[in-house]
C-alpha cells in the first residue's frame, strides 16, 4: 500500500472516536490493546517512559518535559494525540516525525493481528508509537494518554513516573459526571510501586489521588508543596524548588498564561527521572522551555499567527481550558474581539457557549469530521444565548471574514475545538 492507501486503511476499516464520536468507541478494556502488544513481541516492555494523563495541560507537559530531555542529550520518544496537521505528528523522536514509509511498514507488518483483533484507530496508533520507539531504541518516551487513563490504551506501560495534570469537565459521558468520578479514571494510570505527581492541589480530587496511591502503594507527590512557579510581569518565569531559588527571569517558548499551571508538574517529573539517573542539568530546563516550540513541533497553545490584528488559535474547548484563554483575553490589550468558533457536537454546547463573551463578533464554522456540530444549529444555539455572529462555510473562511472585519488594533481569537485550529491553513 502507499502512505495514502495505508491512512485510508486506518481511518475507514477502524472506529475512530476522536473523528466520528461515540460511535467509534468498543467496549471499554485493555484487552484488545494487550493481544495486539503480545502479536508485536510487546514494545511496551522495551523502552522506559514517562506517563501523562489529565483534563488540560497533559500535552503541553509532554512536550515540555520531552524539550528538557532532548536539551540535556537524550533520545526522546513522544506519543501525542490528536494531530493537527499530519497523522505522523503523534509519533515522534527528538522532535522528528515518524516516516511515512514506518508508518506504511508497521500496518502491512501488524495487518494479519490487526485483521484478526479488530482494534479501534487508537488503539493501533498506540501499538505503531510503542513498536516505533522499541525498535529505534529511544532512552525514554513521553506518552499521553488520549481519554481517561485507566482503561487507556496507553495504560499498558510501566513508566518510571506518572503526571496527573488539571482535573477538569470533560468528556462526562464516558469517565463520569462529577470531578471525583473523573479522577478516579484519570488516577488509573497510578501503579504499584510507581511514584505518582500531581500537577495541582485541586480540593475536589485530591483526596481521590490519596486513596488510590494508597491501594496501588503509589507515592505521591502534588507538585507545588515542592515547586513554586511566578508569572513575571514582563512575562518570565521565576521557579523555587523546595523553598530555594532555582531559576530566575526564564524564557518560556509557550505564550499562554495557563502554561504556569503546567510547570510545577513538569518541574517535579523532571527532578524524579535525576533520581532514575537522567542527568539534567538547569541549562537543560532553560533551553527546553525557551526552544519547546523547535525541539518537538507544538502548536496550537496561545499560538500567534498575526499581529495588526493579533490573531491567536488555541484549542482549549472544555470549561477550566476555555476559561483559561478567557483570562488571557481579558489581560491583552485590544479594542474588539472577533471570535472564529466551532464546536464538536457531543460537548455542551450551552454550558460552553454561555461562558463567552456577549461583546465579541463571532465566525462560527464546522471542522470538517463527522464529529463537527452543524454551523445553522451553532449559529441558532449561540443567538438564543445572546451571541451575535455569522455563520461561515469553513474555517478558514471565517478567519478570512474576521480578517476582513477587524481593525489593526483589534484581537482575534481561533478555537472552541481543536479540530477547528487543525483545519487553519497557516498553522
Amino acid at each position: 500500500m502507499t502512505y495514502a492507501e495505508t491512512l485510508g486503511y486506518l481511518y475507514q476499516q477502524m472506529p475512530n472516536f476522536q473523528r466520528q464520536g461515540a460511535v467509534a468507541l468498543k467496549e471499554f478494556s485493555l484487552s484488545t490493546t494487550e493481544q495486539l502488544m503480545a502479536a508485536l513481541g510487546n514494545p511496551e516492555t522495551q523502552f522506559k517512559s514517562v506517563h501523562v494523563a489529565g483534563t488540560n495541560g497533559k500535552g503541553s507537559s509532554c512536550h515540555l518535559i520531552a524539550a528538557v530531555l532532548q536539551a540535556a542529550g537524550y533520545r526522546v520518544g513522544l506519543y501525542t494525540s490528536p494531530h493537527l496537521k499530519s497523522f505522523t505528528e503523534r509519533i515522534r523522536i527528538n522532535g522528528e516525525e515518524i516516516s511515512q514509509a514506518s508508518v506504511v511498514d508497521f500496518v502491512e507488518r501488524s495487518r494479519p493481528a490487526i485483521e484478526e483483533l479488530k482494534p479501534s484507530f487508537f488503539e493501533v496508533t498506540v501499538a505503531m508509537a510503542f513498536d516505533h520507539f522499541a525498535s529505534q531504541k529511544v532512552d525514554i518516551a513521553i506518552v499521553e494518554v488520549g481519554m481517561g487513563g485507566r482503561l487507556d490504551s496507553t495504560n499498558v506501560i510501566t513508566p518510571l513516573v506518572s503526571l496527573i495534570t488539571q482535573i477538569g469537565l470533560d468528556h462526562q459521558q464516558w469517565l463520569g459526571e462529577t470531578l471525583p468520578k473523573i479522577a478516579r479514571e484519570k488516577a488509573g494510570i497510578m501503579k504499584h510501586g510507581i511514584p505518582t505527581i500531581v500537577s495541582q492541589y485541586q480540593a475536589d480530587v485530591i483526596e481521590v489521588f490519596v486513596k488510590v496511591g494508597e491501594e496501588v502503594s503509589s507515592p505521591l507527590m502534588v507538585a507545588p508543596a515542592q515547586w513554586l512557579v511566578y508569572r513575571t510581569p514582563a512575562g518570565k518565569f521565576t521557579i523555587y524548588r523546595h523553598g530555594e531559588m532555582y531559576l530566575q527571569e526564564i524564557c518560556l517558548g509557550l505564550h499562554g498564561h495557563y502554561q504556569q499551571e503546567n510547570l510545577p508538574g513538569v518541574l517535579a517529573v523532571l527532578e524524579q527521572l535525576e533520581a532514575e539517573d537522567f542527568w539534567i542539568g538547569q541549562e537543560h530546563v532553560v533551553q527546553g522551555f525557551a526552544e519547546v516550540v523547535a525541539l518537538t513541533g507544538l502548536k496550537g497553545r496561545w499560538q500567534i499567527l498575526g499581529e495588526e490584528p493579533l490573531t491567536v488559535a488555541d484549542t482549549g474547548h472544555n470549561e477550566p481550558g476555555l476559561r483559561a484563554v478567557l483570562s488571557q483575553i481579558q489581560a491583552t490589550p485590544h479594542r474588539q474581539l472577533h471570535w472564529v468558533w466551532g464546536m464538536v457536537g457531543d460537548k455542551d454546547a450551552q454550558s460552553i457557549l454561555s461562558l463567552l463573551p456577549r461583546d465579541a463578533n463571532y465566525y462560527f464554522c464546522a471542522p470538517k469530521i463527522p464529529r463537527a456540530m452543524e454551523v445553522g444549529a451553532l449559529g441558532a444555539l449561540a443567538k438564543s444565548l445572546g451571541l451575535e455572529g455569522v455563520s461561515l462555510s469553513t474555517v478558514n473562511e471565517a478567519l478570512t471574514q474576521a480578517r476582513a472585519q477587524a481593525a489593526p488594533d483589534d484581537l482575534i481569537m481561533i478555537g472552541g475545538s481543536t479540530f477547528v485550529v487543525a483545519e487553519l491553513d497557516e498553522l
